[in-house]
């Protein structure tokens, strides 16, 4: 699924609400509802765009690693059942 709003959109969003803007207005200006708005402030409240990105980029290893894991997990398996049979 393809984000609507890049992070340094919802950031400049955030410092908005920041500087006084009602939530209300906020959301109507940029099209988007006080929901999602709340969801990016409870996601990104207090953090700075680096920390975004930096997350980001661990999220993408932390998937690539998993999917190391499960394939050596697969790979195991397979072993283990040929070894059984060869038993």
């Amino acid at each position: 699924m393809k984000q609507r709003f890049s992070e340094s959109q919802i950031f400049s969003v955030l410092k908005e609400a920041e500087g006084g803007i009602k939530v209300d207005d906020l959301c109507r200006k940029h099209g988007i509802s006080t929901g999602t708005f709340f969801r990016w402030k409870n996601k990104y409240g207090g953090m700075e765009l680096s920390d975004v990105r930096k997350m980001k980029e661990l999220e993408v290893e932390n998937s690539r690693l998993k999917r190391i894991v499960a394939q050596y997990a697969l790979e195991n398996e397979a072993m283990r059942e040929v070894l059984k049979k060869n038993s």
